[in-house]
């Protein structure tokens, strides 16, 4: 698979290759079950570098996966966007597609949002897909409370400050409605902090009353139900390696498309409400 892009602490690494769960990953290196180079680790703050550094657990050598995995899941509402949750709430973990070991989610979606998450095991394109340096679009369907002025909107296009630093430009329009409460909206933006768009339109004091993500960079959520998922096709992985500057042969995902790899059956088809109006 592509490289990682740097180090990984242990537990991390182990997670991506489909050992454990990071926590579960923990409690090994904690009983001294792992060997990183030869000598026997408890230290959770240890650093790996894939393909360069030599991982055991129990003398079984570990690795990462050799080639990529990719895929596109419609995150339901109420869903954490973790792999595992403490407070025992539903995670991504359900609804990981089988037959691909460490995959982890690009970035998140708050609990109470919906949409397309990317899952993937290649550190590298996740790392570039988040980072604000790479412009990769983000693209979202928002319902707010209330009727927002252009002048509202427009101070959000050109950035506001959250926490002390100026948001990026967004694009926003609105989305022909039969509403007559509150707003459909399409935005577009290349950042995300954490809860930034319900920040934003809480500030302007229209806040987000339903959140949806409909893209990624060239990837769509499509036709895709809640909780269903699909391995990306090829060009989809290249469209997203050139929109965060890489490039390169494209791994396992399409390889699962091939064997027919869709988790929890074929999508069903929805229609285009944007089109016809939101209710």
């Amino acid at each position: 698979m592509p490289s990682d892009g740097g180090k990984l602490r242990i537990n991390q690494f182990l997670a991506r290759a489909g050992l454990a769960s990071r926590r579960a990953a923990e409690a090994l290196i904690r009983e001294g079950h792992v060997t990183l180079n030869g000598q026997t680790i408890t230290d959770l703050a240890t650093t790996v570098t894939p393909g360069k550094d030599f991982v055991k657990v129990d003398g079984r050598g570990i690795r990462l996966p050799d080639r990529g995995a990719y895929f596109a899941l419609y995150k339901p509402k109420e869903v954490v966007s973790t792999l595992e949750d403490p407070e025992g709430r539903p995670c991504l973990k359900a609804f990981l597609p089988p037959g691909a070991p460490g995959l982890f989610p690009v970035g998140r979606l708050d609990y109470h949002s919906e949409g397309l998450l990317l899952l993937m095991n290649d550190g590298e394109l996740s790392n570039r897909l988040l980072h604000p340096r790479y412009k990769v679009l983000k693209t979202y369907q928002v319902k707010v409370k209330g009727d927002p002025s252009q002048e509202m909107l427009d101070r959000l296009r050109r950035g506001i400050l959250l926490e002390g630093r100026r948001t990026l430009p967004v694009t926003i329009r609105k989305i022909p409605s039969r509403e007559t409460r509150h707003t459909w909206l399409k935005v577009e933006m290349t950042e995300g902090r954490k809860n930034q768009l319900r920040e934003m339109f809480f500030r302007i004091e229209h806040p987000v009353i339903k959140l949806k993500r409909l893209a990624m960079g060239p990837v769509s959520l499509g036709a895709l139900s809640p909780g269903e998922s699909r391995p990306l096709a090829r060009d989809e992985v290249e469209a997203l390696k050139a929109a965060a500057g890489l490039s390169g042969a494209v791994g396992a995902g399409d390889a699962q498309a091939r064997k027919g790899g869709r988790a929890k059956g074929p999508p069903r088809r929805t229609r285009n409400r944007e089109k016809e109006g939101l209710r």
